[in-house]
């Protein structure tokens, strides 16, 4: 491959800013088409970010010879579908997140890409955001010690404009896999596997303590990663704004890490030689960097390191702490 010709799957809100633009400001890549179910839409898109074709039908986008590599953007309902489809015509696949409904899913994409011989790539773009890897290059470098335990708080208010008729997809179930500790708890599990390894064991609860919603509005998770370092994670987004909470903390035999998972926040490193706090910018388009490494991989000048093996491992982790069946 001399050239990623890029065709999107569903160009909606995420690719605005967070990843379509990227699509062609990377060397050796280019955004060739993109796709909605309206036409218009498409059209629209496809205007204003200088995309020369665009489609109302996903198999018409799949089977352009001028795409080389298709990002499915849609919500977890279809992912599994995109992805297969699109490895069955031999195109290599970047699939957001979270990869899909649940890990059954995970393991049949899994299985179409390996056996079409295409890479599958999922947008865990935190494994790749500057701020992020300096907690890893931190823990890494023994900053902190030795792990001892890994601690997760997120509490958000419920948004004030909810109601039946008017539910963002993130919060039903059988579009979203879940509500939003699927959405977002997933870039925090995801994270902590790329700087702490793989989790071992898993056990949790959910709940739906205000009943705005279908999914679950609570979680709470005990794991332990192949390593033997404990975590908690805590996870509520039915408390007053007040109360909002967005912090992650490594613990160490030396020292403590806290850093924001979606907060502009500055990473802290308390050790007994005082407080460090590190302000790290984020690029104007966050998943560009690890788009960045996908592109490495395809023209073979680098490896990515947010694939579908380790998506899943983060998508299973989810199925057990929410008791989903495999």
């Amino acid at each position: 491959m001399e050239e990623v010709r890029w065709g999107i799957i569903g160009c909606g809100a995420v690719t605005e800013v967070k990843s379509g633009p990227a699509l062609n400001k990377i060397e050796g890549s280019t955004l060739a088409a993109v796709m909605r179910r309206s036409k218009a839409k498409a059209k629209d898109y496809a205007m204003r970010h200088s995309v020369p074709k665009w489609y109302d039908d996903a198999d018409e986008l799949i089977n352009d010879a001028d795409v080389n590599a298709v990002y499915v953007a849609t919500p977890p309902a279809t992912h599994a579908e995109y992805t297969i489809r699109a490895a069955g015509a031999g195109k290599c696949v970047y699939v957001e997140k979270p990869m899909a409904l649940n890990f059954k899913q995970c393991q049949e994409m899994i299985k179409a890409c390996e056996a079409a011989g295409v890479p599958l790539f999922v947008a865990y773009y935190r494994r790749c955001l500057p701020d992020f890897l300096k907690v890893r290059e931190l823990v890494e470098s023994g900053a902190v010690g030795e792990p001892r335990f890994v601690s997760i708080e997120l509490y958000h208010a419920p948004k004030n404009d909810l109601n039946e008729e008017n539910l963002p997809w993130r919060v039903i179930p059988e579009i979203a896999g879940g509500g939003y500790f699927i959405d977002l708890g997933s870039h925090q599990l995801d994270f902590l596997d790329y700087v702490l390894g793989p989790i071992a064991s898993v056990t949790g609860r959910a709940a739906n303590q205000a009943g705005l919603y279908p999914a679950e509005d609570i979680v709470s998770a005990n794991f332990v990663f192949e390593s033997g370092v404990p975590g908690s994670g805590l996870w509520c987004f039915t408390v007053a704004k007040h109360c909002h909470t967005d912090q992650t903390q490594i613990v160490g035999s030396k020292g403590r890490i806290t850093f924001s998972s979606f907060d502009a926040a500055p990473v802290r490193l308390e050790t007994a030689q005082g407080t460090e706090e590190f302000t790290i910018p984020r690029p104007e388009h966050v998943q560009q960097p690890l788009l960045q490494t996908v592109v490495d991989e395809l023209l073979g000048r680098g490896t990515c390191p947010s694939t579908g093996i380790t998506a899943a491992r983060t998508s299973r982790v989810m199925d057990e702490i929410l008791g989903n069946q495999p």
